[in-house]
Protein backbone atom coordinates (compact mmCIF):
# COMPACT_ATOMS: atom_id res chain seq x y z
CA UNK A 1 0.00 0.00 0.00
CA UNK A 2 1.11 3.03 -0.88
CA UNK A 3 1.51 5.87 2.16
CA UNK A 4 -0.69 8.12 2.75
CA UNK A 5 0.75 11.62 2.18
CA UNK A 6 -2.49 13.91 2.08
CA UNK A 7 -1.14 15.10 5.30
CA UNK A 8 0.68 18.56 5.46
CA UNK A 9 4.53 18.27 5.86
CA UNK A 10 5.68 18.84 9.28
CA UNK A 11 7.23 22.28 9.69
CA UNK A 12 9.06 22.29 12.54
CA UNK A 13 11.72 19.80 14.04
CA UNK A 14 12.73 19.42 17.61
CA UNK A 15 15.61 17.81 17.90
CA UNK A 16 16.05 17.00 22.03
CA UNK A 17 19.35 16.08 22.09
CA UNK A 18 19.83 14.93 25.63
CA UNK A 19 17.96 14.85 29.10
CA UNK A 20 20.46 15.53 31.02
CA UNK A 21 20.80 19.14 32.53
CA UNK A 22 22.13 20.72 35.19
CA UNK A 23 19.30 23.00 36.25
CA UNK A 24 16.53 21.06 38.62
CA UNK A 25 13.51 23.29 37.82
CA UNK A 26 10.50 22.03 39.37
CA UNK A 27 7.89 23.16 36.03
CA UNK A 28 10.12 21.17 33.47
CA UNK A 29 8.43 20.00 30.77
CA UNK A 30 10.41 16.47 30.22
CA UNK A 31 8.58 13.43 31.38
CA UNK A 32 8.89 12.57 34.83
CA UNK A 33 10.58 9.46 34.20
CA UNK A 34 13.45 10.79 31.84
CA UNK A 35 15.80 9.03 34.04
CA UNK A 36 14.73 5.57 32.81
CA UNK A 37 14.81 5.93 29.35
CA UNK A 38 17.16 4.74 26.47
CA UNK A 39 20.45 5.86 25.51
CA UNK A 40 20.99 8.61 23.67
CA UNK A 41 21.10 8.81 19.91
CA UNK A 42 24.48 9.04 18.50
CA UNK A 43 25.80 11.93 16.44
CA UNK A 44 25.42 9.92 12.84
CA UNK A 45 22.00 8.96 13.88
CA UNK A 46 21.24 12.53 14.80
CA UNK A 47 22.57 13.37 11.38
CA UNK A 48 20.84 10.95 9.34
CA UNK A 49 17.44 12.33 11.72
CA UNK A 50 18.13 15.56 10.69
CA UNK A 51 18.40 15.09 7.15
CA UNK A 52 15.07 13.04 7.09
CA UNK A 53 13.37 16.02 8.65
CA UNK A 54 14.68 18.19 5.88
CA UNK A 55 13.28 16.04 3.33
CA UNK A 56 10.05 15.77 4.67
CA UNK A 57 10.13 19.41 4.22
CA UNK A 58 10.87 20.61 7.56
CA UNK A 59 12.00 24.35 8.06
CA UNK A 60 12.73 25.18 11.49
CA UNK A 61 14.80 23.20 13.67
CA UNK A 62 15.16 23.74 17.77
CA UNK A 63 18.05 21.96 19.06
CA UNK A 64 16.95 21.34 22.84
CA UNK A 65 16.85 19.11 26.15
CA UNK A 66 17.65 19.01 28.64
CA UNK A 67 20.56 21.33 28.34
CA UNK A 68 21.93 21.01 24.53
CA UNK A 69 25.39 22.48 24.77
CA UNK A 70 26.23 19.07 27.15
CA UNK A 71 26.22 17.89 23.40
CA UNK A 72 29.89 17.95 22.35
CA UNK A 73 28.91 17.33 18.61
CA UNK A 74 25.89 20.17 19.24
CA UNK A 75 28.12 22.65 16.55
CA UNK A 76 28.50 19.44 14.38
CA UNK A 77 24.98 19.39 14.35
CA UNK A 78 24.07 23.08 14.09
CA UNK A 79 26.61 23.11 10.84
CA UNK A 80 24.68 20.23 9.14
CA UNK A 81 21.02 21.44 9.70
CA UNK A 82 22.16 24.85 8.54
CA UNK A 83 23.72 23.47 5.39
CA UNK A 84 21.14 21.73 4.08
CA UNK A 85 18.89 24.78 4.48
CA UNK A 86 17.37 24.75 8.19
CA UNK A 87 16.64 28.08 10.39
CA UNK A 88 18.68 26.87 13.40
CA UNK A 89 17.51 27.56 16.72
CA UNK A 90 19.40 27.03 20.13
CA UNK A 91 17.21 26.95 23.39
CA UNK A 92 19.62 27.18 26.31
CA UNK A 93 19.53 27.47 30.22
CA UNK A 94 22.95 28.74 29.07
CA UNK A 95 24.97 26.84 31.15
CA UNK A 96 28.09 25.84 28.87
CA UNK A 97 28.37 29.10 26.97
CA UNK A 98 31.23 30.90 26.81
CA UNK A 99 32.99 33.10 24.35
CA UNK A 100 34.93 30.09 22.62
CA UNK A 101 31.79 28.05 22.01
CA UNK A 102 29.34 30.81 20.95
CA UNK A 103 32.08 31.48 18.72
CA UNK A 104 32.06 28.24 16.82
CA UNK A 105 28.43 27.75 17.23
CA UNK A 106 28.58 31.45 15.03
CA UNK A 107 30.59 29.75 12.63
CA UNK A 108 28.64 26.29 12.31
CA UNK A 109 25.71 28.74 11.21
CA UNK A 110 23.65 29.06 13.88
CA UNK A 111 20.61 31.72 13.32
CA UNK A 112 19.30 32.14 16.56
CA UNK A 113 19.13 31.51 20.59
CA UNK A 114 16.92 31.74 23.28
CA UNK A 115 17.83 31.89 26.47
CA UNK A 116 15.98 30.89 29.71
CA UNK A 117 15.19 32.93 32.78
CA UNK A 118 13.55 31.42 36.10
CA UNK A 119 13.06 35.53 37.79
CA UNK A 120 14.61 38.91 38.01
CA UNK A 121 16.03 37.98 41.33
CA UNK A 122 18.90 36.13 42.48
CA UNK A 123 17.64 34.08 45.59
CA UNK A 124 14.40 33.19 43.36
CA UNK A 125 16.32 32.27 40.49
CA UNK A 126 18.46 30.06 41.90
CA UNK A 127 15.84 28.53 44.00
CA UNK A 128 13.53 27.52 41.31
CA UNK A 129 16.45 26.15 39.41
CA UNK A 130 18.12 24.46 42.53
CA UNK A 131 21.49 25.67 41.37
CA UNK A 132 23.44 29.13 41.41
CA UNK A 133 22.65 30.16 38.05
CA UNK A 134 21.61 33.85 38.20
CA UNK A 135 24.75 35.97 37.58
CA UNK A 136 25.71 33.48 34.92
CA UNK A 137 22.38 33.80 32.95
CA UNK A 138 23.09 37.34 33.16
CA UNK A 139 26.79 36.87 31.46
CA UNK A 140 25.41 34.56 29.02
CA UNK A 141 22.91 37.13 27.95
CA UNK A 142 25.75 39.80 27.29
CA UNK A 143 27.55 37.35 25.30
CA UNK A 144 24.42 36.65 23.03
CA UNK A 145 24.50 40.19 22.42
CA UNK A 146 27.83 41.00 21.58
CA UNK A 147 27.92 37.88 18.90
CA UNK A 148 25.07 39.92 17.63
CA UNK A 149 22.17 37.66 18.06
CA UNK A 150 18.78 39.06 19.04
CA UNK A 151 18.45 38.70 22.92
CA UNK A 152 15.81 36.35 23.17
CA UNK A 153 14.35 35.44 26.78
CA UNK A 154 12.30 33.03 28.07
CA UNK A 155 10.52 32.79 31.36
CA UNK A 156 8.03 30.29 33.12
CA UNK A 157 5.17 32.45 34.95
CA UNK A 158 3.88 30.58 37.83
CA UNK A 159 2.58 31.44 42.05
CA UNK A 160 6.18 32.24 42.44
CA UNK A 161 7.13 34.76 40.30
CA UNK A 162 4.48 36.30 38.80
CA UNK A 163 4.01 39.12 41.34
CA UNK A 164 7.64 40.16 39.71
CA UNK A 165 6.70 40.48 36.11
CA UNK A 166 7.22 44.05 35.83
CA UNK A 167 11.00 43.09 37.63
CA UNK A 168 11.23 40.67 35.28
CA UNK A 169 10.36 43.00 32.43
CA UNK A 170 12.82 45.44 33.72
CA UNK A 171 15.53 42.98 33.85
CA UNK A 172 14.86 41.66 30.07
CA UNK A 173 15.30 45.88 29.10
CA UNK A 174 18.07 46.09 30.95
CA UNK A 175 19.74 43.29 29.30
CA UNK A 176 18.86 44.10 25.75
CA UNK A 177 16.48 42.09 24.78
CA UNK A 178 14.53 42.24 21.81
CA UNK A 179 11.77 39.70 23.06
CA UNK A 180 10.86 38.99 26.51
CA UNK A 181 7.99 35.25 26.06
CA UNK A 182 6.72 35.34 29.62
CA UNK A 183 5.04 31.84 29.27
CA UNK A 184 2.88 30.62 31.79
CA UNK A 185 3.59 27.36 32.97
CA UNK A 186 1.64 24.50 31.70
CA UNK A 187 1.03 21.65 33.56
CA UNK A 188 2.48 18.58 32.16
CA UNK A 189 5.76 16.50 33.31
CA UNK A 190 7.49 17.62 36.20
CA UNK A 191 4.66 21.30 36.58
CA UNK A 192 2.08 18.51 36.59
CA UNK A 193 3.74 16.92 39.77
CA UNK A 194 4.34 20.34 41.29
CA UNK A 195 1.01 21.57 40.44
CA UNK A 196 -1.02 22.39 43.65
CA UNK A 197 2.18 24.27 44.18
CA UNK A 198 2.87 26.47 41.24
CA UNK A 199 -0.94 27.39 40.51
CA UNK A 200 -1.58 31.41 40.72
CA UNK A 201 -4.60 32.29 41.78
CA UNK A 202 -6.51 34.49 38.76
CA UNK A 203 -5.97 37.81 40.79
CA UNK A 204 -2.12 36.90 40.12
CA UNK A 205 -2.32 36.73 36.98
CA UNK A 206 -4.61 39.42 35.91
CA UNK A 207 -2.82 41.74 37.37
CA UNK A 208 0.41 40.11 36.08
CA UNK A 209 -1.12 40.64 32.68
CA UNK A 210 -2.42 44.45 33.17
CA UNK A 211 1.38 45.35 34.39
CA UNK A 212 2.84 43.66 31.09
CA UNK A 213 0.03 45.88 28.90
CA UNK A 214 1.35 48.88 30.58
CA UNK A 215 4.92 47.81 29.92
CA UNK A 216 3.47 47.34 26.29
CA UNK A 217 2.34 50.50 25.82
CA UNK A 218 5.55 52.49 27.34
CA UNK A 219 8.25 50.26 25.66
CA UNK A 220 6.54 49.74 22.73
CA UNK A 221 8.47 48.23 19.61
CA UNK A 222 11.79 48.41 21.92
CA UNK A 223 11.41 44.82 23.80
CA UNK A 224 8.55 42.36 22.02
CA UNK A 225 6.74 41.00 25.15
CA UNK A 226 4.43 37.46 24.66
CA UNK A 227 2.33 36.71 27.74
CA UNK A 228 1.04 33.14 27.31
CA UNK A 229 -1.99 32.81 29.46
CA UNK A 230 -1.90 29.18 31.42
CA UNK A 231 -5.07 26.93 29.73
CA UNK A 232 -5.94 26.55 33.44
CA UNK A 233 -7.67 29.98 33.37
CA UNK A 234 -9.20 30.04 29.32
CA UNK A 235 -12.78 29.22 28.52
CA UNK A 236 -11.87 27.17 25.78
CA UNK A 237 -8.46 24.86 24.67
CA UNK A 238 -5.66 26.03 22.67
CA UNK A 239 -4.98 24.59 19.29
CA UNK A 240 -1.82 22.33 20.49
CA UNK A 241 0.72 21.82 17.88
CA UNK A 242 -1.58 23.76 15.67
CA UNK A 243 -2.95 20.28 15.74
CA UNK A 244 -1.75 16.64 16.23
CA UNK A 245 0.75 15.56 13.03
CA UNK A 246 0.18 18.68 11.76
CA UNK A 247 3.25 21.33 11.84
CA UNK A 248 5.28 19.65 14.35
CA UNK A 249 8.11 16.84 14.65
CA UNK A 250 10.10 15.87 18.13
CA UNK A 251 12.50 13.43 18.32
CA UNK A 252 13.42 12.41 22.12
CA UNK A 253 17.10 11.84 22.63
CA UNK A 254 16.71 7.53 22.32
CA UNK A 255 15.30 8.26 19.23
CA UNK A 256 11.17 8.13 19.60
CA UNK A 257 9.33 10.37 17.66
CA UNK A 258 7.06 12.77 19.24
CA UNK A 259 3.70 14.13 17.81
CA UNK A 260 3.39 17.07 21.01
CA UNK A 261 6.03 17.12 23.45
CA UNK A 262 4.16 15.57 26.20
CA UNK A 263 3.26 12.55 23.98
CA UNK A 264 5.06 10.22 26.09
CA UNK A 265 2.89 10.68 28.94
CA UNK A 266 -0.06 8.82 26.73
CA UNK A 267 -0.90 5.52 27.78
CA UNK A 268 -1.07 3.01 24.93
CA UNK A 269 0.63 4.97 22.23
CA UNK A 270 3.20 3.20 20.60
CA UNK A 271 5.49 5.79 19.70
CA UNK A 272 8.16 4.94 17.03
CA UNK A 273 11.85 5.42 16.92
CA UNK A 274 14.18 6.99 14.47
CA UNK A 275 16.69 4.18 14.88
CA UNK A 276 14.25 1.09 13.71
CA UNK A 277 11.63 3.73 11.29
CA UNK A 278 12.43 6.06 8.62
CA UNK A 279 11.15 9.37 9.53
CA UNK A 280 8.99 9.94 6.46
CA UNK A 281 6.94 6.44 7.40
CA UNK A 282 6.81 7.80 10.87
CA UNK A 283 5.28 10.71 10.04
CA UNK A 284 2.89 9.46 7.36
CA UNK A 285 1.95 5.91 8.37
CA UNK A 286 2.49 5.76 12.15
CA UNK A 287 -0.30 4.57 14.31
CA UNK A 288 0.89 7.26 16.78
CA UNK A 289 1.02 10.29 14.29
CA UNK A 290 -2.18 9.39 12.95
CA UNK A 291 -4.10 8.64 16.19
CA UNK A 292 -5.49 12.31 17.14
CA UNK A 293 -5.06 13.81 13.35
CA UNK A 294 -8.08 15.08 11.96
CA UNK A 295 -11.74 14.81 13.43
CA UNK A 296 -12.74 11.53 12.77
CA UNK A 297 -11.07 10.81 16.55
CA UNK A 298 -13.52 13.02 17.95
CA UNK A 299 -16.09 12.62 20.62
CA UNK A 300 -18.89 14.63 21.78
CA UNK A 301 -19.17 18.00 22.55
CA UNK A 302 -16.12 17.90 20.48
CA UNK A 303 -17.53 16.15 17.39
CA UNK A 304 -20.06 18.85 16.36
CA UNK A 305 -18.74 21.61 17.73
CA UNK A 306 -17.97 24.35 15.23
CA UNK A 307 -14.83 25.26 16.69
CA UNK A 308 -13.38 21.81 16.46
CA UNK A 309 -11.53 22.81 13.49
CA UNK A 310 -9.76 25.78 15.04
CA UNK A 311 -8.97 24.67 18.49
CA UNK A 312 -8.27 20.48 17.09
CA UNK A 313 -9.84 19.27 20.38
CA UNK A 314 -7.35 20.59 22.29
CA UNK A 315 -4.45 18.83 24.19
CA UNK A 316 -4.39 15.10 23.98
CA UNK A 317 -2.14 15.13 26.90
CA UNK A 318 -3.87 17.59 29.68
CA UNK A 319 -7.22 15.50 28.94
CA UNK A 320 -5.13 12.26 29.73
CA UNK A 321 -3.77 13.78 32.62
CA UNK A 322 -6.63 15.21 33.99
CA UNK A 323 -9.61 12.73 33.30
CA UNK A 324 -7.87 9.21 32.42
CA UNK A 325 -9.09 9.11 28.76
CA UNK A 326 -6.47 10.99 26.06
CA UNK A 327 -9.69 11.21 23.74
CA UNK A 328 -11.61 12.84 25.87
CA UNK A 329 -12.47 16.46 25.59
CA UNK A 330 -9.39 18.86 27.09
CA UNK A 331 -11.04 20.36 30.17
CA UNK A 332 -9.55 23.05 29.72
CA UNK A 333 -12.84 23.92 27.17
CA UNK A 334 -15.78 24.82 29.54
CA UNK A 335 -18.10 22.85 27.32
CA UNK A 336 -16.06 19.60 28.49
CA UNK A 337 -17.98 17.56 31.37
CA UNK A 338 -14.80 17.87 33.08
CA UNK A 339 -14.42 21.23 33.04
CA UNK A 340 -14.79 21.28 36.94
CA UNK A 341 -11.49 19.87 37.69
CA UNK A 342 -9.77 22.80 36.09
CA UNK A 343 -12.42 25.05 38.01
CA UNK A 344 -11.45 23.53 41.42
CA UNK A 345 -7.63 23.34 40.78
CA UNK A 346 -7.60 26.81 40.48
CA UNK A 347 -9.80 27.28 43.43
CA UNK A 348 -7.72 25.54 45.33
CA UNK A 349 -4.97 27.78 44.72
CA UNK A 350 -6.96 30.80 46.38
CA UNK A 351 -6.93 28.69 49.77
CA UNK A 352 -4.60 29.52 52.59
CA UNK A 353 -1.50 27.33 52.92
CA UNK A 354 -2.90 24.04 53.64
CA UNK A 355 -1.30 21.01 56.10
CA UNK A 356 -0.98 18.45 53.47
CA UNK A 357 0.26 20.80 51.28
CA UNK A 358 3.84 18.81 50.04
CA UNK A 359 7.47 20.80 49.23
CA UNK A 360 8.38 21.06 45.33
CA UNK A 361 10.27 18.21 43.72
CA UNK A 362 12.93 19.23 41.47
CA UNK A 363 13.93 17.87 38.94
CA UNK A 364 16.70 15.36 38.80
CA UNK A 365 18.00 11.95 37.73
CA UNK A 366 17.44 10.94 41.37
CA UNK A 367 13.80 11.99 41.77
CA UNK A 368 12.94 10.69 38.26
CA UNK A 369 14.22 6.68 39.57
CA UNK A 370 12.41 7.26 42.69
CA UNK A 371 9.29 8.07 40.70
Amino acid sequence: MAPDTSHTPPLWLLAELTYRCPLHCAFCYNPVDFARHGEELDTDSWLATISAARELGAAQIGFSGGEPLLRDDLETLVAHARKIGFYTNLITSGVGLNAARIERLREAGLDHIQLSLQDSTRELNDFLTSTRTFELKRNVAQLIKAHGYPMVLNCVLHRFNLPHVGQIIELALELGADYLELANTQYYGWARLNRDQLMPTAEQLHEAEETVNRYRARIGERCRILFVVPDYFEQRPKACMNGWGTVFLGVAPDGAALPCHAARSLPGLVLPNVRDVPLRQIWYESDAFNAFRGDSWMREPCRSCDERHVDHGGCRCQSWLLTGDPAAADPACAKSPHHDRIVQAVALARKPKRDDERPLVFRSKQNSLAL
